[in-house]
């Protein structure tokens, strides 16, 4: 992965080459950034010019074969780390080293992906992976062992937050303690996600949202996509590069989420004084329940969002609204019931929803309680 195809960030990528030029390389490295800001392809590019000896800010003039193992993503001192359950392919105790054929397609095909893109690769979108106590054990078996090119090892492990507390407490030492030129770099959308013992443990960079310019050139070069559909993608897309690929091959899963979202709104302003409209809501909830539940926990987060939008239009925060609705749903008619005074709890409901429903909680019954509460919030006065 060269620095120069991982898309703005250019504050990060200096920050990075200029430590490993210095020989001021932290052991313990937490990227944090949200879906789309380019982390993975960017802590790949980095352990590319740690690795390779590469120099110059870019990852060329160093060892010519070590950049092309890195092509094909089979550098023997690169280990990866990510979420995995149980498939068809493996029955029981899944670790990452069972998966690599499809992590190196999806870096491939996908470097900007999400993990539902990583679990509907998998086949596995109706479950919730991890990282768990016996990839620990994998992870300390593989570091043990020295470097096979005889310089720097690099463990990367991606959604760091999906470690469950076994695999975080087995790791600390590890992580406080690395054996000699030994490099951890996690990835994480959510920090607070991390426990703090690993986080205090870690050297952190934020990425921030991608420049609506840098992801419009991106999609003109990479999609020959005309100046003025590209200006408005990179729009839609709020600085997140997997989301604006989804919108150019129309693929995106928020035109179902949206769907789904405009028959709740409707069926749950219809309920108040219409007990015929409550069936609607729990025939809806049973739908919603059937799907996966890393689905059902991204669409209670594009809601979220959706909220969100309505809000900033509510007070005139157009610069701030980026969402444009794909059906003839009008989110200016919808503005006005999403206020100062409902706001903050129809978002604390859907942060319960989707923590319940991450700790296998019954999806049908959280989502009917979450509609029937929602038909109260929605009219209640600013």
């Amino acid at each position: 992965m060269l620095f120069e195809n991982v898309l703005g960030q250019e504050h990060i990528k200096n920050h990075l080459t200029t430590s490993v030029d210095n020989g001021r390389i932290a052991h313990a490295q937490l990227f944090i950034g949200k879906e789309g800001t380019g982390t993975l392809p960017m802590a790949i590019a980095y352990a590319q010019y740690l690795l390779c000896s590469n120099t110059d800010g870019e990852n060329i003039y160093g060892n010519e074969t070590c950049n092309l193992k890195f092509k094909n993503i089979s550098h023997p001192d690169l280990h990866f780390v990510f979420p995995v359950t149980t498939s068809d392919k493996v029955k029981s105790k899944p670790v990452s080293s069972f998966y690599l054929e499809e992590w190196r397609k999806l870096i491939k095909e996908q470097p900007y992906g999400n993990l539902f893109d990583w679990y509907k690769l998998l086949g596995v979108d109706n479950k919730q992976g991890n990282i768990g106590v016996d990839e620990a054990h994998e992870i300390v078996k593989s570091l043990t062992l020295k470097s096979y090119e005889g310089g720097y090892k690099v463990m990367l492990i991606w959604m760091a937050e999906k470690m469950n507390i076994a695999c975080a407490n087995k790791l600390l030492k590890l992580i406080e303690e690395p054996p000699n030129k030994t490099i951890f770099i996690l990835i994480a959308e959510d920090e607070e996600q991390i426990i703090n013992t690993i986080r205090s443990r870690c050297q952190i960079l934020h990425f921030p949202p991608l420049a609506e310019d840098v992801v419009k050139e991106a999609l003109i070069k990479q999609y020959s996509l005309e100046t003025s559909v590209a200006t408005k993608i990179a729009h839609q897309s709020n600085g997140n590069y997997n989301k604006a690929c989804d919108l150019v091959y129309k693929d995106s899963e928020d035109i179902q989420f949206e769907e789904w979202f405009i028959f709740w709104i409707r069926s749950a302003f219809k309920a108040k004084g219409n007990k015929g409209a409550i069936l609607d809501l729990i025939k809806w909830s049973e739908d919603i329940a059937k799907t996966g539940r890393e689905t059902q926990k991204q669409f209670l987060n594009f809601c979220i969002d959706f909220f969100r939008q309505a809000l900033l239009l509510n007070y005139s925060a157009n610069d701030l609204v980026f969402f444009e609705p794909k059906t003839k749903f009008k989110l200016e008619n919808f503005a006005p019931y999403i206020h100062g005074g409902n706001i903050m709890d129809i978002s604390n409901e859907l942060q319960d929803a989707i923590y319940h429903i991450e700790r296998n909680g019954n999806s049908k019954i959280i989502l009917t309680d979450l509609s029937i509460k929602l038909t109260r919030l929605l009219h209640k006065k600013s």
